[in-house]
């Protein structure tokens, strides 16, 4: 962590990529979890399957998460880019 006040701008870009991952990995984990459970309860899919199905949506969910790391998605540059004076 720097005191650079130039990198705001980026921080902001990079907080908003993150509430916007963080979203989508909600709905995407809540979803799965809704369509699973209504299909074994309804005896369309076996616990085994849903079982398979959440482990499945929370890799989903943590590879999705660690695109966050990439420092040059979208133009965020990381520390190592950053122009010396």
């Amino acid at each position: 962590m720097q005191d650079d006040l130039r990198k705001l701008p980026e921080f902001i870009a990079l907080s908003h990529r993150v509430g916007n991952v963080l979203r989508a990995n909600i709905a995407f984990a809540i979803g799965t979890k809704a369509v699973f459970m209504v299909l074994t309860f309804t005896g369309h899919a076996s616990l085994w399957l849903a079982i398979l199905a959440d482990m499945d949506a929370s890799l989903v969910v943590v590879f999705n998460g660690l695109r966050l790391l990439r420092p040059t998605a979208r133009g965020i540059r990381s520390s190592d880019d950053t122009p010396k004076i």
